[in-house]
């Protein structure tokens, strides 16, 4: 298979370096008021201005990232640190917090009631202090993720609009974003607090958010890892678990634990099929786990995240286990995306199609989507396979 490995190797290369990157590079950049522009439509002209923190922050990763661990680009840095000095300058409030949103020149529009503005935000900085030898910025970095902590058991603060006590529920997202953010900022950190952030996060992952007789991972459980019969109780987001296992893996690995990385890698196999859509292909965006009619209307749509993400799981399963069902996926994966996603034309993927496939918004980026899924997807699955090939010719 190495030579099924190479070819996969520079597809994957050629789409971050030759397609999807030079999209963000030519439209995104804000060179007048300072960070990006995400609200890009099909050839990448803006259609709205406002600056939306996380995904500001995720494009301060990205290229960080690429600058560290694929290629020494300077424009590559210099697009992080456009970025960075934006979200120094505008992006948090008096007690530190990142804001949601901004108008285009950095005036704060949503208050900062999203954890999840910090995690990316303390991501990012990790990343560019690594990149850029910067203090301030390693400095923020830490502070951040000291504030992810401090606020991981009430993460909205005041405002959550819940009543507290009569339904107690735990979230799945933070657990979930807290395995991979403890990796992103552990050079910064103490190895035990990384080691027992990150056991505690898998333990939840694997343990109070995975019902074993189905082998599915639940958004919302309750404190004690049961269901309540309510439509938040019953969610299931195939692609967020399906995220979940491939940081769970990664995790793993480290410590070659085989045992975690097959578990991880079954619910991931588990996720894939409960979410095929068997008449149309591609994954739901979101199901109920009872089979009763969703609250999110947007539930049968094909996401490009979804995809990606799965991509990446399906990938990693098979390098880390052998395993042919894994391998079976990662193809019926790579067939469906490939087919669907990617933009001839004007480069980059489209995010949005409907329940056959068909793209429902003409748009490359907005409020949610921006430069992180398909890049950083693009990234490990070419390091796969890199490593693949490389195994595959030192087996023979």
């Amino acid at each position: 298979m190495k030579e099924e490995f190479l070819s996969l190797e520079r597809q994957y290369r050629s789409a971050l370096i030759d397609d999807v990157l030079p999209f963000w590079e030519r439209h995104s950049v804000d060179k007048e008021r300072g960070g990006y522009f995400t609200c890009l439509d099909r050839a990448g002209k803006v259609f709205d201005t406002d600056k939306f923190i996380w995904l500001q922050a995720r494009q301060v990763w990205t290229f960080s990232m690429l600058f560290n661990r694929m290629e020494k680009r300077a424009s590559w840095l210099e697009i992080a640190r456009h970025g960075a000095d934006f979200l120094k300058r505008h992006g948090r409030d008096s007690e530190g917090n990142w804001y949601f949103s901004l108008n285009r020149e950095g005036r704060p529009l949503v208050q900062a009631y999203n954890i999840f503005s910090d995690c990316f935000a303390a991501m990012a900085f990790s990343q560019f202090a690594l990149a850029a030898g910067d203090g301030e910025s390693r400095e923020l970095a830490v502070a951040t993720y000291r504030n992810i902590l401090r606020r991981k058991n009430n993460p909205k603060g005041r405002y959550s609009k819940v009543v507290p006590g009569t339904r107690p529920l735990r979230s799945f997202a933070l657990p979930m974003i807290l395995s991979n953010l403890s990796l992103e900022v552990e050079w910064l950190l103490d190895p035990a607090e990384v080691k027992a952030v990150v056991d505690e996060c898998v333990r939840d992952i694997l343990t109070l958010f995975l019902d074993r007789k189905r082998g599915l991972l639940f958004e919302n459980v309750s404190p004690d890892g049961s269901h309540p019969d309510c439509m938040d109780g019953r969610l299931i987001a195939p692609g967020h678990g399906i995220e979940a296992t491939w940081f769970v893996m990664d995790i793993a690995r480290r410590t070659n634990d085989t045992a975690t990385i097959n578990k991880a890698a079954d619910v991931a196999l588990n996720l894939m099929e409960y979410g095929w859509d068997e008449k149309y292909g591609g994954i739901f965006y979101s199901m109920d786990a009872d089979g009763h009619p969703m609250q999110q209307l947007d539930w049968d749509q094909k996401l490009w995240w979804v995809h990606a993400e799965a991509l990446i799981a399906a990938a990693m399963a098979f390098q880390l286990t052998g395993r042919k069902d894994c391998w079976a996926w990662y193809r019926k994966l790579h067939d469906y995306t490939w087919a669907r996603y990617p933009d001839p034309k004007y480069g980059e993927w489209f995010g949005y199609l409907n329940r056959q496939g068909e793209v429902l918004l003409n748009l490359k980026g907005g409020k949610w989507k921006g430069c992180f899924h398909v890049p950083r997807s693009l990234f490990r699955l070419q390091c796969i396979f890199k490593e693949l090939a490389e195994s595959a010719a030192g087996n023979k």
